[in-house]
């Protein structure tokens, strides 16, 4: 096991890499202490959760809105959470935005941990400290930036993880990649899926870089006043197709990230644009699809990195340097029509 730590605005957050569920016990009171899982996590992996009290929601996207918050917080009421009580979120990403956000909360805030148990979450969702919800077809439209207390990367769940859910955690270490390590772009294009589902060290290692990667972003810009934005490549018109179209998110940004190269290649002279799509392809996602481009930028409007009549887009400068550039709305929804 490794530790690392963090230092961010309120607080410091520990990272312990290649742990074992059973050290969760040891970094906390399991009597005060009530994990949040799904029943896909809860159904292959009944011998960690035996022993503790532990929620089950549904799974999928669909479920993280306001109306699973509230079942988790009578939940909470109900099995007699107060202050002092922890709150573990065992899953991916929509198990630890949601739990993020019912701890930031319920009763003004409780002690929150995680044990991410996807690719996505590992390197991406469960760092950094955005919790919340859907409304409707908004993404995160509602939420909270608090860091959880800490997280625990336990690789064994990844053993149950289908096929598809590797595909979409590679989304985001592809868009790390993109923005922040060209290195790391060239070990992606030299190998495939299945080299990092087969060497559990590569793998290890490749988690443990994207995490410092998002990580250190965030403890410069916790609030996304600035660097924090770059982590956005290809999320911008992701997340507007996302739910209009029930993708998975790595779908979802793996597009975005295409049109965001489109982009740059017209606003910020990038030249690498079929390199990005070849690696995007060769790990399984998709690079084109039809969609309806209006409803899209009508959705896209109510992004939060929008402000005013200007919308703060990641862009690629080159391969390993992201850059953001305002663009005026207008402009925008011209390039995206004819995208």
């Amino acid at each position: 096991m490794q530790k690392k730590t963090y230092q961010f605005t309120a607080k410091k957050v520990d990272y312990y890499f290649d742990a074992d569920f059973t050290y969760l016990a040891k970094l906390i009171d399991k009597d005060h202490t009530i994990l949040v899982t799904d029943e896909n996590i809860f159904r292959a992996q009944p011998k960690k959760f035996k022993g503790w009290k532990t929620i089950v929601l549904k799974a999928g996207e669909e479920h993280k809105v306001q109306a699973t918050a509230n079942s988790v917080i009578e939940q909470l009421i109900g099995m007699g959470a107060d202050r002092k009580t922890v709150l573990v979120g065992v899953g991916g990403g929509v198990i630890t935005d949601l739990t993020g956000y019912v701890a930031a909360v319920y009763m003004r805030g409780l002690k929150v941990g995680f044990v991410p148990t996807t690719v996505l979450a590992m390197v991406d969702a469960s760092i950094g400290g955005k919790n919340g919800v859907d409304v409707g077809i908004y993404k995160n439209l509602v939420g909270t930036i608090r860091q959880p207390d800490f997280l625990l990367y336990d690789y064994s769940f990844l053993k149950s993880l289908p096929e598809s859910e590797w595909i979409n955690g590679f989304a985001e270490i592809i868009k790390h990649s993109c923005i922040k390590d060209a290195a790391l772009f060239r070990e992606l294009e030299a190998n495939k899926l299945k080299k990092y589902q087969k060497d559990k060290a590569a793998l290890g290692k490749l988690i443990r870089r994207n995490a410092v990667i998002k990580s250190t972003v965030v403890e410069k810009d916790e609030f996304e006043t600035g660097e924090r934005r770059l982590l956005n490549f290809g999320h911008t018109l992701g997340h507007a197709i996302e739910n209009m179209y029930a993708l998975s998110h790595g779908q979802a940004i793996s597009i975005g990230m295409v049109v965001a190269c489109s982009i740059s290649a017209q606003l910020a002279k990038f030249k690498d644009s079929e390199r990005v799509i070849k690696v995007l392809a060769q790990y399984g996602l998709p690079v084109h699809t039809d969609y309806d481009r209006k409803k899209a930028f009508d959705i896209l409007k109510m992004d939060k990195k929008r402000e005013r009549k200007d919308m703060n887009y990641v862009l690629l400068d080159k391969i390993g340097k992201g850059i953001v550039k305002s663009i005026p709305m207008v402009q925008l929804e011209q390039i995206i029509l004819q995208s």
